[in-house]
């Protein structure tokens, strides 16, 4: 009772200094709780973000692949892939990590007019309801996939096969403008498309026209054909183990094996694909997949370090300011000492208080954190940031540290104190 009386009044007696403590501690809890919470729920809202890239895996027929590795071209029509396969995607272990996908039909038509040259069309899906064996129908497709595309008009529709998209750079050479009709011969058959949409994407894709999947089938002769396949998936970065199972999967131990197969990486999605698909080939998009776990990583080192700062900078704070109350409270501590007080019962009175006011301004800090990470999550990614059950222990546990760590000085300095040099003013 005594003793909690004690650090009630010393409490009282510097009320300007352990207000400083506590905003000490505050300002640093808020900022590590903050970062804390934003780097424990980024994974997803960094991944959000970067689906807007595309997709991150390509499904190719095996024998287009050995053509394209072999001599290092896609244009050889090598093999195809079969259309009523695709709702097998959806069927795989990591089924709800696949995001979008779209299947492409590429060819060569010739259109009507004074031009007759030949042109490159794709057909795809542009928004597409496919309906599963178990569970519900699921939309998916290019308006999906490309959702930086930048449209003159609207997309085309999946229910029209005359409906087509051209790309700027197709468009402008052609004179098409949106509205326009378009006659198409390929190698096997006809086809007549309106242009409903017009759309700058930056790429070499600007240069194809876009059909439906059947206007292109019918264009081919190749009905229920596909000749790739465009995935987005929720990946987990890459590291040692995915590496070396994308080399070699049966290269494996049982137990790297199972860890790989049933971790969400990029190399084991491709694989499950793969055994799901007949005669089918699934690699990452090396420059989506790898750019996540990259960006990913950076960020959250990023965000670790400005945690750690934090932290050290309000441990320096503590120090000085414990210190300089240690101080001006000497001769107290020394008449503590000379009346039988040990140094462990004066320590124990000394990081008591210290502690009391630094759960505090802790707990303050704390809701000043989770509110300046959803400013964060608002500001950066347009959406709230979860905030994770591991977080409220961690802050516990660092504020804890800190309060320690900052008081050492000082309670090295109370140790070494004499009360026969306090108390003759020495």
């Amino acid at each position: 009772m005594f003793f909690f009386r004690m650090i009630t009044k010393a409490l009282r007696r510097q009320l300007g200094k352990r207000v400083l403590i506590a905003v000490t501690i505050a300002l640093g809890a808020a900022l590590t709780t903050s970062m804390m919470a934003v780097m424990l729920d980024i994974g997803d809202k960094v991944k959000q973000e970067l689906s807007s890239y595309g997709a991150n895996i390509q499904v190719t027929p095996k024998g287009a692949s050995v053509v394209s590795e072999t001599y290092g071209t896609d244009d050889a029509p090598s093999g195809a892939l079969k259309q009523d396969e695709l709702p097998r995607l959806k069927s795989i272990f990591w089924a709800y990590n696949i995001e979008e996908f779209a299947p492409y039909l590429a060819t060569k038509a010739s259109p009507a007019g004074a031009d007759p040259a030949q042109i490159s069309v794709q057909g795809t899906w542009f928004e597409h309801t496919m309906p599963l064996d178990v569970g519900e129908p699921v939309q998916t497709g290019l308006k999906r996939l490309r959702t930086w595309w930048d449209v003159d008009g609207a997309w085309a529709s999946d229910t029209d096969p005359q409906q087509a998209m051209a790309g700027a750079n197709l468009a402008a050479a052609r004179g098409w403008n949106v509205g326009d009709t378009v006659a198409l011969t390929g190698d096997q058959g006809q086809a007549s498309v309106r242009i409903v949409g017009i759309f700058h994407g930056g790429g070499d894709e600007d240069d194809i026209l876009y059909t439906p999947l059947a206007a292109a089938q019918q264009l081919t002769g190749r009905a229920g054909e596909i000749d790739r396949i465009e995935v987005r998936a929720i990946t987990t970065p890459e590291n040692e183990l995915s590496q070396r199972a994308e080399r070699d999967p049966s290269s494996l131990s049982v137990a790297d094996w199972e860890t790989w197969y049933c971790t969400a990486y990029v190399s084991s999605i491709s694989y499950q694909i793969e055994e799901a698909l007949t005669d089918a080939v699934a690699k990452p998009v090396r420059q989506v997949a790898d750019s996540e776990g990259v960006i990913l990583e950076q960020t959250q080192l990023i965000m670790a370090l400005i945690a750690v700062l934090a932290m050290v900078g309000s441990a320096l704070g503590i120090a000085n300011l414990v210190t300089a109350s240690v101080m001006e409270r000497a001769p107290e501590i020394g008449l503590l000492k000379a009346i039988g007080a040990r140094n462990a019962a004066v320590v124990g009175l000394i990081l008591a208080e210290t502690m009391v006011v630094g759960f505090v301004g802790g707990a303050v800090g704390f809701g000043l954190g989770v509110g300046l990470a959803q400013v964060i999550g608002q500001m950066v990614f347009s959406s709230w940031i979860t905030l994770r059950p591991l977080v409220l222990p961690v802050m516990i546990a660092l504020i804890t540290s800190m309060i320690l760590l900052g008081s050492l000085p000082s309670l090295r300095a109370l140790m070494k104190l004499k009360p026969s040099d306090v108390l003759h003013g020495k």
